[in-house]
């Protein structure tokens, strides 16, 4: 996991190159260049709160947003405080696939990953 803009740690969260360059690509494969990964917190799962992550073309009031190798990363401005320093990867091993969320906020989270408290 290579991590960019480690002072940015503290303000938001961080998209790894791996997770960037995999976002690209699913842009590119969407044929768009005008949307951004947009990380939530939501209400549910076994822990309490669920991570939310998609492709999002609004601009909200409040919003955060931090770009990495061209790839806007936004986060709302209720989800930013369960939010801030988390790290999101992209894993393309034999064990595991996806985007990896590393949130040093969590106290704790499910046994299936699907959510945190």
């Amino acid at each position: 996991m290579t991590v960019q803009n480690e002072t940015l740690a503290q303000q938001g969260v961080i998209l790894t190159t791996e997770a960037a360059a995999k976002v690209k690509s699913l842009l590119a494969s969407e044929g768009r260049d005008d949307l951004a990964l947009r990380i939530a917190v939501q209400p549910g799962g076994c822990s309490g709160l669920r991570y939310q992550l998609f492709f999002d073309e609004r601009e909200l009031e409040g919003d955060i947003v931090t770009s990495y190798d061209g790839v806007n990363v936004v986060t709302d401005r209720m989800s930013a405080p369960y939010l801030g320093g988390a790290t999101i990867d992209f894993m393309d091993t034999i064990e595991q696939q996806g985007f990896t969320i590393d949130n040093p906020n969590a106290q704790s989270s499910c046994a299936c990953g699907d959510s945190f408290h």
